[in-house]
């Protein structure tokens, strides 16, 4: 048996990291973090899974968000509409 007890890829699919990011980002802000066609044109899962397998470098680049996103690294994101947050910020200055 091959154990990788030190990598947080182990066992998640691809499939299931679109998922998740999507999910979790939403397809607009997932195209910010990772500037990439398939996420900012029409996206899709299948179309980001056919990108993905074919481009080494994109898919290290969404498979290092998916573990800063859910090992507890990354800052966590606002809910709601971000406007309205900086618009409330900027009045109680």
């Amino acid at each position: 048996m091959n154990d990788q007890p030190n990598n947080p890829l182990h066992g998640v699919k691809l499939e299931q990291i679109i998922n998740e990011l999507v999910d979790h980002y939403g397809w607009e802000h997932l195209a910010k973090e990772v500037a990439i066609n398939c996420f900012r044109s029409d996206p899709s899962v299948k179309s980001s899974l056919k990108f993905l397998r074919k481009t080494p470098w994109a898919r290290e680049k969404v498979e290092l968000l998916y573990v800063d996103t859910f090992s507890g690294n990354a800052a966590p994101q606002p809910k709601g509409n971000p406007w309205e947050a900086a618009m409330k910020k900027l009045n109680n200055d």
